[in-house]
């Protein structure tokens, strides 16, 4: 129970506490920033304002909004709210937090949330008291930390909360903060008169990388550091913002995330041959601290991981930098560092020496391979065995080289070395190429193997094993494929909301929901037997994880986005299959632009029928007179042509919507296709009645019906059953505002 002095020393404590502390937001209207989590629509704002929460772990870099994130739930929640500091707290606070909290579930029905600051801090010992009473629900976890929760935390307690990752804020999130500390007459300086320069502002938020603490604790020096003017007024100006945050702080420790991610990043900016990012990595190394050899013994092993045979002298400089690295020692051997770096950029690029790992892989994989006789040693057991019979020298042959087989039996004709074609490696790769062939030649025509079977497969069977997947899998590959373009060509992040036109079948609809844990998914069902497949499924689903239904037969955007919540923008629609429904192309475009959010993608597939099967090239043609055949295969090749219109007219509705396209991918199938009665009656509509959107119906301007209906007789006759080759080609594209689309 609280004393009056506990209640003294408090109301000290809140009136002297920093300016960062005081400001901190108290609900999610006031939190700025980490807008990939907590805009509207996305998982964890839904569920916060729900007041179902699951166990979080909150993971980023000092002053994000990890802690006030917490005290935000804690002024929303109904749940009792109770925090530990994994430095201060030992498990005699773990015991009594967790005795509390099933008095107050037992007694009041009340559940406990329990925010852990610096959870990492905590040994496993400790991490695993907390395990039972998380996984009966006793308690609701929320841990926070700056270390990644998965190397840190322990993988029981990761398994059972939900990890969202903050990001340092932007430039305009922290003048956002510091605009609001002035301003406010409560918490902040707003009783004040305070002056700010524009450029010191910036310099503020500038060297604050992200940090909101780091700009608060800045102001609230300069501010009551300077006094004011003899109007009262205190002026902020460039020199007093530069005296109040002298030195960038860098996020770097060599045992923890930044540490790795920022190695990752040089490595990964040498490999993309980019010698700027390469030298600005290295930089920000070298300035926090890092041991130089530690990064000598990366770039040791990136010249022979990277560089390898497309330029071997990579490996010499890189030794030759370290060893002059040596002899100098700092400052002046950041020459050397930087030079090493910097020749690794601009090196020419080849990961073939990684044959020898796919070697390694064969070795562990495959069953242990006999040395060929030919090559065995010929010094001990050539008498008695006959070891080393057959072996041809290749010295004594023109350019010391001579055709035949040096792998085993069972690997004959296996391929491990790849040569690339950049530098040193390009003239290898022709020479390499013209001996393994001669190799191969030598093995079939002279019988070097000692039973005859010179391959490792059969070449029937392997086509025959082609052929069965084909037969099997062809259409479902096709969708495969077409799904796994589209989404790579919206690019999807883990905390966008996606909506999705027209998917009863559900080929978009468990992928997005997959690949976006931390945002949403709305679905546009255009049939109640789709609505009802999705609702079965649902059934298995958590709450918050599941996809928002929504259903209407029309497949207008303006009738379908009024389905959805006005205050949700989407980061991705997908419209699979409705550009050539739409009656304006242009205008239902506009419609989705509407409920994008900004650096929002529409995502769409369009059939290219240029490249695509002609139905006219498997018909039964013979049936209609020559004219009408011609009049047939004019017309459809009209269709083709003015389907989804050319590529002028897709930029022109683009354009017309604020729209360019920013990504495209071309998808390209040949696979069988049998042709089944209801097929038959997609194309001539049922019996003899040619129903709206047939293929027939297209036909029936320039052919008479009576020829039209022999024709879909004969078919029925002839094709139904078979199974033809079919080609198709569409492909998808991503569209984003030009404005986006120009920053892209």
């Amino acid at each position: 129970m609280k004393t009056l002095f506990d209640h003294a020393r408090e109301k000290i404590l809140e009136k002297e506490q920093p300016l960062a502390a005081r400001m901190r937001p108290r609900t999610l209207d006031d939190y700025v920033g980490q807008t990939h989590i907590l805009a509207p629509g996305r998982l964890l704002r839904r569920a916060i304002q729900a007041d179902q929460l699951s166990s979080l772990i909150f993971y980023g870099p000092p002053g994000t909004g990890k802690t006030t994130l917490a005290s935000v739930i804690a002024n929303t929640t109904k749940s009792h709210f109770t925090v530990l500091n994994a430095v201060l707290a030992g498990k005699a606070d773990i015991r009594t937090a967790i005795d509390e909290a099933q008095r107050r579930l037992g007694e009041r029905s009340r559940r406990t949330i329990l925010f852990v600051d610096e959870v990492h801090r905590w040994n496993k010992a400790q991490q695993d008291a907390l395990l039972p009473w998380v996984e009966n629900g006793t308690l609701i976890l929320i841990g926070a930390t700056t270390e990644n929760p998965y190397f840190s935390v322990n993988r029981a307690l990761v398994s059972r909360s939900r990890v969202f990752q903050l990001k340092p804020l932007n430039d305009n999130e922290l003048r956002q903060v510091a605009a609001a500390a002035i301003t406010d007459t409560e918490r902040g300086f707003g009783n004040l008169r305070v002056d700010v320069a524009a450029d010191a502002l910036d310099h503020l938020v500038n060297v604050a990388s992200g940090d909101a603490r780091a700009v608060l604790n800045a102001l609230e020096l300069a501010v009551e550091t300077t006094p004011p003017d003899d109007d009262g007024v205190i002026h902020i100006d460039l020199a007093v913002a530069e005296d109040s945050i002298q030195q960038r702080a860098v996020l770097y420790d060599q045992e923890g995330d930044y540490h790795f991610d920022i190695i990752s990043a040089f490595i990964k900016s040498m490999r993309g041959s980019d010698p700027d990012a390469a030298v600005y990595w290295l930089a920000k190394m070298v300035y926090a601290g890092e041991d130089p050899r530690f990064l000598f013994r990366r770039m040791v092993i990136f010249a022979a991981e990277d560089v390898g045979l497309a330029d071997p002298d990579a490996l010499r400089v890189v030794n030759a930098a370290a060893d002059a690295f040596d002899r100098v020692g700092m400052p002046e051997g950041r020459y050397h560092l930087g030079m090493a770096a910097l020749y690794l950029a601009t090196a020419p690029k080849s990961n073939s020496v990684f044959a020898f790992f796919d070697a390694l892989s064969a070795v562990a994989k495959e069953a242990d391979a006999e040395v060929p006789n030919h090559l065995r040693d010929a010094s001990r057991d050539k008498e008695s065995f006959g070891h080393g019979k057959g072996y041809l020298y290749p010295h004594a042959y023109r350019d010391h080289w001579v055709a035949q087989q040096y792998l085993p039996k069972s690997l004959q004709g296996r391929l491990f070395y790849q040569p690339g074609e950049t530098g040193y490696e390009k003239h290898l790769r022709d020479n390499v190429a013209r001996r393994r062939e001669a190799q191969l030649a030598a093995v079939l025509e002279t019988g070097m193997d000692e039973d005859g079977e010179t391959l490792s497969y059969s070449t029937i069977d392997k086509q025959f094993d082609s052929w069965l997947e084909r037969s099997m899998g062809g259409t479902a590959k096709r969708l495969e494929t077409i799904r796994q373009a589209l989404f790579e060509t919206a690019a999807c992040q883990r905390h966008h909301t996606v909506f999705i036109l027209n998917d009863d079948t559900g080929l978009l609809t468990w992928e997005a929901v997959r690949q976006t844990p931390e945002g949403g998914v709305w679905v546009h069902m255009r049939t109640p037997e789709g609505l009802e497949r999705a609702k079965a499924r649902l059934r298995t689903f958590p709450a918050l994880r599941a996809p928002e239904l929504v259903l209407s037969p029309d497949l207008e955007p303006a009738s379908i986005i009024r389905l959805v919540p006005t205050d949700v923008r989407f980061d991705r629609v997908f419209a699979r299959g409705l550009l050539a429904t739409w009656a304006d192309p242009a205008k239902s475009l506009s419609r989705l632009v509407s409920i994008l959010a900004p650096g929002g993608r529409i995502v769409i597939v369009r059939d290219l029928p240029g490249e695509s099967r002609r139905l006219h090239e498997i018909l039964p043609l013979d049936e209609l007179a020559e004219r009408v055949r011609k009049s047939l295969i004019d017309c459809e090749e009209a269709v083709c042509r003015d389907r989804h219109g050319g590529e002028d007219t897709l930029t022109a509705w683009a354009a017309a919507a604020g729209l360019t396209v920013v990504k495209r991918r071309h998808i390209k199938s040949e696979a069988p296709l049998v042709i089944t009665g209801s097929l038959l009656d997609r194309w001539f509509g049922a019996g003899d009645h040619f129903s709206d959107g047939s293929y027939s119906r297209h036909l029936l301007s320039i052919v008479a019906e009576d020829d039209l209906k022999r024709l879909a007789r004969a078919a029925r006759r002839g094709l139904a059953g078979r199974t033809v080759t079919w080609r198709s080609h569409c492909e998808a594209l991503a569209l984003e505002t030009i404005d986006s689309g120009a920053l892209a």
